[in-house]
């Protein structure tokens, strides 16, 4: 049995929920990493020590996404999001505390961040794949730019807390209340209260861990590996590798990190409308070419302007890889759940692989030439993108169709 499409303002309003949810997600994450230094200081953490201490993050996060997939097939989108952000929020508030007391209660709140925070970035994404699919346009990019959006709040606030001398302690605390209430608020807009929102009455159940054996899941979690390197590349590296490739001063690789969000962020913002014209394989396809010019320019510009114009390049170039991974696990309702948490956990391995790799290589050639490395990842996502082709049964409508269908 096929559910009616809800009505306009019920869209309106659920795309306004994950708008916030995604928004949320950012805030909480960049509100604690805007106080690293001053947990690092009060802690008297050294920088082996500290790297230990935030793996607890990713920890959490490795562990609790594999297993979403089960978590949002029987709780459904809202309920998930709504305890993983009470979840979240408590480890933020425990590290809060902890920041006071030592280094355990710290590992532990960032573990339960974590854990929170995982399982929370696959359920907005299913969420956020079902809303895409009943407006009949595209959509999942511009909510990825709400993430982007909430963690410069995040990292505004927390900077605004350290220039008016406001403990860490004080700030995390208030940080995490909001998150608690926020999160559970914002899903009451949800397309659904119960199971995934897609799901047909009469359909069968499945495993969703038997997403795990698909192959076209497993390529797009390829996919967004290679999407998810390439962007995860140039958060942590593009700035160090500008001062020293270049000679350039701090504050010029900061400006070229920031022209390299920037512009991510306007790919995430505008994308949608190439999406809507040309569809998913050639727009991927085109902006991989950017892509690959920025890179080009960044490694081998010959000054300074031409890796910052480079940096531009990359980051539009890199901007929808991610988001339409994460529309393409989702295109059939039934499965979206286990698919999604799929595609996630592969594509959130290249976050923690990345650096790592990208550091061993800049330790024979220098961190400028390591990052030829990711052009390599950028050329094996444009040889696999076909696989981002809708599934027939979730093959959307054309353009003008579309047009037509939006609220």
């Amino acid at each position: 049995m096929t559910r009616p499409s809800p009505a306009p303002a019920v869209l309106r309003r659920a795309t306004l929920a994950v708008y916030a949810v995604f928004i949320a997600s950012g805030f909480a994450f960049a509100s604690w990493a805007s106080r690293i230094p001053q947990v690092r200081d009060a802690l008297e953490l050294s920088p082996r020590r500290l790297g230990l201490v935030l793996l607890a993050i990713a920890v959490g996060s490795v562990i609790s996404m594999p297993l979403a997939g089960l978590v949002v097939g029987r709780l459904g989108t809202a309920r998930t999001i709504a305890v993983m952000a009470w979840i979240a929020a408590t480890g933020v508030a425990i590290a809060a505390v902890g920041t006071r007391v030592g280094v355990a209660p710290v590992v532990v709140g960032l573990f339960l961040l974590g854990l929170g925070n995982g399982t929370w970035d696959v359920a907005m994404n299913v969420e956020g794949a079902a809303v895409e699919r009943r407006l009949g346009r595209a959509i999942m990019p511009r909510f990825h730019a709400g993430f982007s959006v909430g963690t410069v709040a995040g990292a505004l606030l927390g900077s605004a807390m350290v220039a008016l001398g406001v403990s860490p302690t004080a700030h995390l605390l208030g940080v995490a209340l909001l998150v608690a209430v926020v999160g559970p608020l914002a899903v009451r807009g949800f397309l659904a209260a119960g199971r995934d929102a897609e799901a047909h009455d009469d359909a069968p159940r499945r495993n969703p861990l038997r997403a795990w054996t698909e192959p076209r899941t497993l390529l797009v979690g390829v996919f967004v590996f290679t999407a998810a390197f390439t962007e995860g590349t140039g958060n942590d590296w593009l700035g160090v590798a500008v001062i020293d490739g270049y000679g350039a001063a701090a504050a010029l690789g900061s400006l070229t990190f920031a022209v390299f969000l920037g512009a991510m962020t306007v790919g995430r913002w505008f994308g949608p409308g190439l999406l809507d014209r040309l569809g998913r394989v050639p727009t991927v396809r085109i902006l991989a070419a950017f892509a690959l010019a920025g890179l080009g320019l960044v490694v081998f510009g010959s000054a300074l302007p031409f890796a910052i114009a480079g940096a531009a390049l990359w980051g539009f170039g890199t901007s929808l890889g991610f988001p339409v991974g994460m529309s393409a696990a989702g295109d059939d309702p039934r499965h979206a759940a286990g698919r999604v948490s799929v595609v996630a956990s592969i594509g959130y391995v290249a976050f923690l692989a990345g650096p790592p790799l990208i550091g061993f290589l800049g330790d024979e050639v220098g961190s400028l030439r390591a990052l030829t490395a990711t052009a390599g990842l950028v050329a094996l996502g444009l040889l696999i993108s076909g696989v981002l082709r809708p599934l027939p049964a979730a093959e959307p409508v054309r353009a003008g169709e579309r047009a037509r269908a939006a609220v």
